[in-house]
């Protein structure tokens, strides 16, 4: 029986469509299964009242997780949410969660921040994305 890989999609609604493609391209994935812990657009995490209920709400969903999964375009360098979990990630518990850093198609310019933080960057597509998540989950 194949494993169920837990993921976190680090994302902004602003760039939702990314996100979508992104969901997409792993649930083409033939025989691979995951479950999806990212943070839903009408969860209330996004009105936390404060910055330390903001990153324990993050944790909890990242808590879980084999995998965090990052998209890697320039707007990853502007989230303050994207600083935070990559915190969360590497500081958050015993053990680090695994970031995949996931190169936007076509994108010619990167977050150096997440690229810095990654154990692993891949390529916009099917394959390179789920072969990162078997390996480092």
């Amino acid at each position: 029986m194949a494993k169920t890989y837990n993921l976190f999609i680090s994302h902004s609604w602003s760039y939702s469509d990314e996100y979508e493609k992104l969901m997409n391209l792993i649930g083409n994935g033939s025989h691979f299964n995951f479950n999806n812990y990212s943070v839903p657009k009408d969860d209330p995490i996004h009105d936390a009242p404060n910055p330390t209920l903001l990153y324990e709400a993050i944790k909890r969903k990242i808590s879980p997780c084999h995998v965090v999964i990052i998209l890697a375009g320039v707007y990853a360098s502007y989230s303050k949410w994207i600083d935070k979990e990559i915190t969360i990630c590497k500081k958050g518990f015993t053990q680090e969660k695994p970031i995949l850093a996931v190169a936007p198609w076509g994108a010619e310019k990167t977050s150096q921040i997440v690229k810095n933080n990654a154990d692993l960057i891949v390529k916009w597509n099917t394959e390179s994305i789920i072969a990162g998540i078997i390996k480092l989950g």
